[in-house]
């Protein structure tokens, strides 16, 4: 997910996504644990959109605590 995709999500969306990645995430160490992970290259990814989730959701709380 690109960062552009990700600031034009609203707060919810926002969460519901994080939500999804962190359990997507939580399924590929089980995975790599069990040597049933096929593509080991999907767990930087995931753990990348997840911070760029967390980053805007941080900007957004960041410009609601100015306003």
């Amino acid at each position: 997910m690109k960062i552009e995709d990700v600031k034009v999500l609203t707060e919810d969306q926002l969460a519901d996504e994080l939500a999804k990645l962190k359990k997507s995430q939580f399924n590929m160490r089980f995975q790599k644990a069990t040597g049933q992970l096929n593509n080991t290259a999907e767990v930087r990814t995931v753990r990348r959109s997840i911070a760029r989730i967390k980053t805007v959701q941080s900007q957004q709380a960041a410009t609601k605590a100015k306003a």
